[in-house]
C-alpha cells in the first residue's frame, strides 16, 4: 500500500484517534481500477468509544440555545463550501462521479441540504399550541438522543448532510458510519466539522462495514435513533437489529421509478426520462428505471430511448465534460451485467448497449447505456432494482392500465409523470403509490422532504420534516400561556 493516501484515523470525542485494532481496507478508484487510499474498519471497541462520547455530550448540547447550534452549523457550510473542490476529487476517486459533476451536483448536494436546513430552522417552532380549543395543551419537539447514522457511497454528501445536519440542529449527538465503499468524502466532511469547533463529543466518525460498526451500533444500547440509506435488504436487517433496543429507526431505501409518458407529453419528455436514468452510471434510487408509453406513442419513444443510450458518452471519472463515469465497483459491475444478460435471457428487445465494456474500454468499472424495449411487468429488469445506466420501456394502452404497472412494485419512492393534461396529472399524482410524484420535468420545491413508501422505506429527509425526523414530539397539559 505504499504512496496511499493513510485514512485510517476515526473521529471520536473531537479528536482524531487510531482504531483499537487496525483492519485495513484499500478504497478503489472505479475509474482504474488502482487503490487511492486506505482506511480501517472499525471494531467494537471503536463503536463504543464513539457512542460513549456522543452520549457524555448529548445533555450539554441538547441545552445549547437553538441560534448557538445554528450559528456551528452556518460556520460548516462556509467551511464547505471553500472545501468543495476537495469534495468532489474525493468523491471522483472514491464512487466514480465525473470531474464536472462531482463538483456541481454531488458536492453541490450538500452545500444545497445544509442552506436548506438553515433556512427551515430560522422559523422552526420547538414549543407550538396545540391549538385555540386547547390554550393550556403545547407540543414541543425534542432531540431523541444518540443517533447512529448509516451513509451509502452512490451520493455520499448528499446523505450525509441529509442527516448530519438535521441531527445537530434538533440537538442530537451523533455517531456517522459512512459506506467503507466510498468513506473518503466523509474523511473531507469530518475535516470540516472538526474546523468548525463543535464541541467534543457532538460529532463522531467511525469507519466500519455493515456486518461490522453498522450493526454494532443497530444493537447498541445508547444509541436511540439509526437513521439509514441503502438497500431494502440492508434495512430489513437493521429494522430486526434495533428492535430488541426498541430504537427509532428511519429507513430511507431502493426504487424501481415508473416515468408514464402519455402520447400528449412534450417533445423533450422522452429523453429528459432516459438521461435522469442514466445519471449518475444509473445509481440513483429514484432514478426513473421503468418506462412506460403509452402504445400510439410507443416506437417513437423507443427510438428516442436509442439514441440517448448511444449519444451518451462514458468516460473516466477524472475527465471534465458531460458523460457518466464508472459504477462503484467489481461487484456493482458483475450484478448489473448478470442482469443486463437476464433481460436479454428472459426476451426483452435489447435496443442499445448491452453486456461488457463500451466499446475503447478496457479497464474500470464502466457500464454501456442500455436500453431494453418490449419489457413486460414480471421480468427481473422491471422488478429489481439494477443500479446502473438500464432503462426498461413497458407499453401501456389505459390510465388505469399505466397506474396499476406503476403501482405492480415492492417499491414506492419516485413515479414521474409525463402529459400536458392537467386533470389527468392530477389524478395521477394521487394514484400513485409514492412517496414523491414529479410531472413535465418539475424537479421538487426547496424544503420538501425526500422519502418514499412500501419497500423503499419512509423515512423523510428534507426541509423542516427532515428536521422534526431526529426529533420526538412531547405533548404538555397546563402549560401557563402567560408565563
Amino acid at each position: 500500500m505504499s504512496g496511499l493516501a493513510d485514512k485510517r484515523k476515526f473521529y471520536i470525542g473531537g479528536r482524531w484517534v487510531a482504531p483499537s485494532q487496525p483492519h485495513d481496507l484499500e478504497v478503489i478508484d472505479p475509474s482504474t481500477e488502482e487503490p487511492v487510499a486506505v482506511i480501517s474498519l472499525g471494531g467494537q471497541a471503536d463503536t463504543d468509544a464513539a457512542v460513549a462520547a456522543a452520549k457524555a455530550a448529548f445533555p450539554a448540547w441538547a441545552a445549547t440555545p437553538p441560534a448557538e447550534r445554528l450559528a456551528y452549523v452556518e460556520k460548516i457550510l462556509e467551511i464547505y463550501k471553500r472545501r468543495a473542490p476537495d469534495m468532489a476529487a474525493a468523491i471522483s476517486a472514491e464512487m466514480g462521479a465525473p470531474q464536472d459533476m462531482a463538483l456541481n451536483d454531488q458536492a453541490a448536494a450538500g452545500s444545497y441540504h445544509i442552506e436548506t436546513f438553515i433556512e427551515a430552522f430560522r422559523d422552526f417552532q420547538f414549543i407550538r399550541p396545540l391549538g385555540p380549543h386547547a390554550p393550556t395543551s403545547m407540543v414541543a419537539w425534542e432531540p431523541v438522543g444518540v443517533v447512529g447514522l448509516i451513509t451509502p457511497w452512490n451520493w455520499p454528501m448528499n446523505q450525509v448532510t441529509l442527516k448530519v445536519i438535521p441531527a445537530l440542529l434538533a440537538g442530537d449527538t451523533v455517531v456517522l458510519k459512512p459506506s467503507e465503499i466510498a468513506p473518503l468524502s466523509s474523511v473531507v466532511f469530518t475535516e470540516i466539522v472538526d474546523e468548525a469547533g463543535l464541541p467534543p463529543g457532538v460529532y463522531n466518525m467511525v469507519n466500519g462495514d455493515g456486518a461490522g460498526v453498522g450493526t454494532q451500533l443497530s444493537v447498541h444500547p445508547d444509541v436511540d435513533m439509526i437513521s439509514f440509506t441503502g438497500s431494502t435488504r440492508a434495512g430489513i436487517a437493521i429494522t430486526k437489529a434495533a428492535a430488541d433496543t426498541l430504537k427509532k429507526v428511519a429507513l430511507e431505501l431502493g426504487g424501481k421509478g415508473a416515468n408514464l409518458v402519455f402520447a400528449d407529453a412534450d417533445e423533450k419528455a422522452v429523453v429528459r426520462g432516459a438521461r435522469h436514468c442514466f445519471y449518475n452510471s444509473g445509481q440513483s434510487c429514484n432514478a426513473p428505471t421503468r418506462m412506460l408509453v403509452e402504445r400510439s406513442f410507443y416506437e417513437n419513444a423507443v427510438e428516442q430511448a436509442r439514441k440517448v443510450a448511444e449519444e451518451t458518452a462514458v468516460a473516466s471519472a477524472h475527465q471534465p465534460g458531460r458523460h457518466i463515469g464508472p459504477v462503484v465497483s467489481k461487484p456493482q459491475w458483475d450484478k448489473i451485467q448478470d442482469l443486463i444478460q437476464k433481460g436479454i435471457d428472459e426476451g426483452a428487445r435489447l435496443v442499445a448497449g448491452g453486456p461488457g465494456l463500451p466499446e475503447g474500454v478496457n479497464r474500470g468499472y464502466f457500464v454501456r447505456p442500455t436500453v431494453f424495449a418490449d419489457v413486460s411487468n414480471d421480468m427481473t429488469i422491471a422488478r429489481q432494482e439494477i443500479f446502473g445506466p438500464v432503462l426498461s420501456i413497458i407499453p401501456f394502452d389505459s390510465e388505469e392500465e399505466a397506474v396499476g404497472i406503476a403501482n405492480d412494485t415492492i417499491y414506492g419512492l419516485t413515479n414521474y409523470v409525463q402529459t400536458r393534461d392537467g386533470a389527468r396529472r392530477n389524478r395521477l399524482a394521487r394514484q400513485l403509490r409514492a412517496g414523491m410524484v414529479e410531472m413535465n420535468g418539475q424537479g421538487r420545491g426547496r424544503g420538501s422532504a425526500f422519502g418514499g413508501v412500501k419497500a423503499s422505506g419512509r423515512a423523510r429527509e428534507g426541509g423542516v420534516w427532515g428536521l422534526e425526523e431526529f426529533m420526538d414530539s412531547k405533548q404538555i397539559s397546563g402549560w401557563d400561556p402567560e408565563a
